[in-house]
């Protein structure tokens, strides 16, 4: 044909009719993206591997990595290329070979190179499609007037592939819409379980919602709850960790730092960008990585270059799996990194015949001499390619395994199984339709795509591993794994260890994992670390993973992780503050500091009174007692004596009884004092100025008057206190906040009896209203001459006790707010009232005592001193005071 009919030809193929799908189905390879430029460059015919067959079936592999911006394909790929593309030989091999499955039918392939490259890998695929679309070629003549002849495009039944899962999106959006069914055995995004959208494809690896789940189990199993994700772009890349935050926001328990997506074309500097980004979340050290081998590399240099080695720990998903390529030089930093893999054996008899390969014998793979210069890195010599100086030549004799390290790529088994996978469900479609028939029959000539996938989906085989190989409803394989950690320290054989299993839930040997450095204790990987004893979680907004602690202060425990609660008012929290205990209950003791000194006291006043009292009823007719007011000083005495005794009942241990007498003997003895002190000075007072006036004595100066005048000042005491019990019966209390300081482990519980500040004072302020009803008179009786009354001592009492209970009521409310208030109050309030009982027993009857033991020749019978007397001198003293210098003399009446 020349190339006027060919460009006729051409011509007329594009305008004239076609069916309406073919017109879709051009449409939309247009505008994925077909490139004229790309397809002038590698010519109409790619370059692909062609093994003629009854059958033949697709295979897409990633021979060569991703090339440079502008060129399709770069450098050879040994592990996920080459031992891939002769996996799916080895596999046509023996199905060829086997008499039982697909007997007289030989299968055959059409083979090619996707470059790790979604657009350049659908432009390859079209070559798959070109049998299935239909042309009307009823317009075009050759030159001679005769129709063209046109070759018959080879079909394909089924394809095999691809690897990447952007890559199988982009295959499989072209391959459905001519019905073609595909097999992945590498492809694990979740994306592609969606069959109203790849109703044609299927796998024989699990996808990456199972991956991810696994990968989440992991996180889990090592106590990690913050970590970040880093994704290659792409379908894979995205979709893994898509479904990795999907599972984990539905699981909950697990944040992400941050979560970095990885550009198809890396601009420079760009790894630096992101390993900078992973440690602004410094605490997030787990990685969860998604990502090609070409990636994972980048990353591990990058880390090493910024002298991170060990911090990060790394999670891989099946793209790393246990592949040496990624780490290669990198070791250090990838040492602990935990990758996952499909569930896969190595497969002894590819081993065998991949060993076996060699420029001789392998000339059907057009890729194997590429391969050949970059495992012995050496130089074939090839027409039109020139020899590179200073590297040696290959001679042909290297052998794998020997003279080149070898290791079965992971993905070999699965390759092996989706080639199987499409075998047994092309035999159980010939036992179907062509029963009992050798070779293909009618009906399956062509193979109809459809009835094709539904036998796929149907197959249920032991594959080359030995594990069962079968598709569910969305044609994805069940969800096995084996956990791998890539180790370094203290093993016999560095490299990936096998430390678990995932089939529905994870079997992780921790005692068998090891870190950087050979440490054995898992790396934290956690955004807050657990709150110590009695601190509470403070969540960070919108960061479930992230708190800062925050102690329960004062008497609150620890009520939940996350909230503090008060203790009841008698209980206080444990030390670790995990609850609350009893707050210890104390009283006054006999042995404290607080009683020696108030104890010691009133056993001198008990034992000073006594002695008085014993001497005034032994000397009871002398002159000195009978001049003292027998009667009144026996009632001051008991009242000075009850002022000592109050002191025991003060610090006794707080009962029932003892708050009854405490209440009552607390004002009683005071009381008792100044109402015969009070009675004293009153008579004084009004025999001097009734003295001035006349010579008539006053009114109830006798000593039965001054009696029943103190009995009643006494009884409005004994009033009030009964009147007291009444209304309120004495009982005890523990207070509970009387020693309760800042810090909770001095807390205590205090005894004492119902008695407040406000009872004691008003308890009190009728002896207080004696008292300075007392001193009033005493002041207005001073200038009585001493020769006459005891004005004088009782008023240097009076001062004297007034001073002590001015001393007092600062002392008394000034320490209200201590803890050791009640020693205080009860200490200051026994001395205080010892004082007053002293002051009063000193200035009125010591000297007194001192006359009667001491000089008993002072103790004698004086003159009777008449009212008249009394008057006199009352009118002389008055008249001396109207003196300038108040000087005068005065002259006992001795006619009384």
């Amino acid at each position: 044909m020349t190339s006027e009919a060919r460009s006729s030809h051409w011509f007329c193929w594009l305008t004239s009719p076609f069916r309406y799908r073919t017109c879709l189905q051009l449409m939309w390879v247009l505008l994925v993206g077909t490139s004229p430029g790309v397809w002038a460059q590698q010519g109409n015919q790619p370059q692909s591997i062609k093994i003629e067959g009854d059958i033949k079936l697709g295979g897409l592999f990633p021979m060569h990595s991703r090339g440079p911006a502008g060129v399709p394909c770069g450098e050879i790929k040994r592990e996920k290329g080459i031992h891939r593309l002769e996996a799916m030989l080895y596999a046509l091999d023996q199905i060829n070979s086997d008499p039982d499955l697909l007997p007289n039918i030989t299968l055959g392939a059409r083979i090619l190179d996707t470059c790790s490259r979604d657009t350049y890998a659908l432009e390859q695929s079209l070559t798959f499609v070109q049998a299935l679309i239909q042309k009307d070629n009823s317009d075009v003549r050759c030159s001679n007037g005769e129709p063209p002849i046109i070759p018959k495009p080879e079909r394909v039944a089924g394809v095999i592939g691809a690897s990447g899962s952007s890559v199988s999106i982009m295959v499989a959006n072209v391959l459905r819409l001519f019905a073609i069914p595909q097999i992945s055995y590498a492809s694990t995004a979740p994306e592609l379980s969606d069959k109203s959208r790849y109703e044609f494809f299927s796998r024989v690896v699990p996808p990456d919602s199972y991956q991810a789940q696994a990968m989440l189990d992991i996180v889990k199993a090592m106590g990690w709850n913050y970590v970040s994700t880093l994704a290659s772009e792409g379908n894979y890349g995205e979709s893994g960790v898509d479904a990795f935050l999907q599972i984990s926001r539905e699981a909950g328990g697990i944040c992400i730092a941050q979560s970095i997506k990885i550009p198809r074309e890396p601009r420079p500097g760009e790894f630096e960008k992101i390993i900078k980004r992973l440690m602004e979340t410094s605490n997030a050290r787990g990685v969860i990585i998604f990502a090609n081998e070409d990636d994972i590399k980048r990353v591990l240099q990058t880390a090493k270059a910024a002298n991170l080695t060990g911090h990060f720990l790394f999670v891989g998903s099946d793209s790393w799996g246990a592949k040496s390529s990624p780490i290669q030089d990198q070791e250090d930093v990838a040492e602990g990194a935990v990758t996952i893999l499909p569930k896969r054996a190595s497969i002894d008899g590819f081993d065998q015949y991949f060993t076996s390969r060699s420029l001789e014998n392998n000339r059907r793979n057009i890729w194997f001499a590429e391969f050949w210069e970059d495992d012995f890195k050496c130089k074939l010599t090839r027409p039109g390619i020139k020899y590179e100086l200073g590297r040696r030549k290959c001679t042909g004799e290297e052998r794998i395994a020997q003279h080149s390290q070898y290791e079965q790529e992971g993905k070999v088994q699965f390759v092996i199984d989706a080639v199987y996978a499409m075998a047994h469900a092309l035999h159980s479609m010939h036992m179907d339709l062509c029963p009992g028939y050798m070779g293909i029959c009618d009906k399956m000539d062509p193979v109809e795509g459809r009835m094709l996938l539904h036998y796929i989906r149907s197959v249920s085989f032991n594959g080359s591993a030995g594990t069962g190989v079968m598709f569910n409803e969305n044609g994805d394989a069940p969800g096995r794994y084996d956990i791998f950690q890539y180790q370094l320290s203290n093993v016999s054989n560095p490299g990936y260890k096998v430390i678990g299993q995932w089939t529905n839930h994870l079997r992780l040997n921790s005692e068998e994992m090891q870190w950087s450095g050979g440490d054995r204790k898992v790396p934290e990987s956690v955004c807050s670390f657990p709150c110590e004893s009695g601190e509470r979680k403070k969540m960070v907004k919108g960061v479930p993973c992230c708190w800062h602690c925050e102690l329960c202060d004062g008497y609150q425990y620890l009520l939940d992780e996350f909230s503090c609660d008060m203790c009841p008012f008698n209980m206080r929290p444990f030390k670790n503050r995990t609850g609350c205990r009893d707050t210890p209950i104390i009283k006054l003791e006999w042995s404290s500091p607080w009683a020696i000194i108030p104890v010691f006291l009133a056993i001198l006043g008990i034992l000073a009174t006594s002695g008085v009292i014993v001497t005034f009823i032994r000397f009871n007719d002398t002159p000195i007692v009978r001049a003292s007011g027998r009667e009144l000083s026996y009632l001051l005495l008991t009242g000075i004596f009850l002022i000592y005794l109050i002191t025991f009942f003060m610090i006794a241990e707080p009962s029932t009884g003892v708050c009854a007498l405490r209440r009552l003997l607390l004002g009683l003895g005071m009381c008792i004092s100044y109402s015969a002190m009070l009675t004293k000075t009153n008579r004084i007072y009004r025999i001097f100025e009734q003295g001035k006036v006349a010579v008539t004595p006053p009114k109830f100066i006798s000593p039965g008057s001054q009696l029943i005048i103190t009995f009643i000042l006494i009884s409005v005491q004994l009033l009030g206190v009964f009147i007291w019990f009444a209304v309120s019966p004495p009982h005890t209390i523990i207070d509970y906040e009387e020693q309760k300081p800042p810090n909770p482990e001095f807390a205590r519980g205090v005894l004492k009896c119902d008695m407040g500040d406000l009872s004691l004072i008003l308890c009190l302020s009728y002896s207080i209203v004696l008292m300075i009803t007392c001193t009033v008179y005493a002041i207005k009786s001073r200038g009585v001459p001493e020769n006459f009354n005891e004005a004088k001592p009782i008023g240097f009492t009076m001062y004297t006790t007034c001073i002590v209970w001015l001393a007092f009521v600062p002392i008394f409310f000034g320490t209200a707010q201590s803890t050791e208030k009640m020693f205080i109050q009860t200490t200051t309030l026994t001395v205080s009232m010892s004082l007053s009982a002293t002051v009063s027993l000193g200035m009125l009857y010591i000297p007194k005592v001192y006359v009667i033991i001491f000089h008993p020749e002072q103790n004698v019978q004086k003159r009777k001193r008449s009212f008249k007397a009394v008057a006199t001198a009352a009118t002389v003293s008055v008249k001396s005071n109207d003196k300038p210098n108040g000087e005068s003399k005065i002259v006992p009446d001795r006619s009384q």
